[in-house]
């Protein structure tokens, strides 16, 4: 882990980069941690870092874990069943789009 000031980085961006690749950079100001600079090695870690990130997500979850304590959830197969249906009207709503192509063509 490298501890940087916010003047060097703004310096030495592109080094800092790179040795974010090694671990995470800390960014100071005035000798207090404002930021962290850490590598993204695929698109899957990206979205977990915003979502993880994101209060409007975050109060998704925590909504959702409240109700689950307060309901106990849906039981396993009614939630497979849901799921199942909104799959095949998906894949319905997807062929009738197909088929407008088609005849517009």
């Amino acid at each position: 882990m490298k501890i940087a000031s916010v003047a060097d980085v703004k310096a030495r961006l592109s080094a800092y980069l790179k040795e974010a690749q090694e671990g995470p950079v800390i960014v100071t100001r005035n000798g207090k941690a404002v930021a962290v600079i850490v590598a993204v090695t695929d698109e899957d870690e990206l979205e977990r870092l915003v979502l993880a990130h994101s209060p409007r997500f975050q109060a998704l979850l925590d909504k959702s874990r409240r109700q689950i304590e307060e309901t106990g959830g849906i039981p396993h197969n009614v939630f497979w069943r849901e799921v199942e249906a909104e799959s095949r009207e998906g894949a319905r709503k997807g062929k009738q789009g197909q088929r407008r192509t088609k005849r517009g063509t």
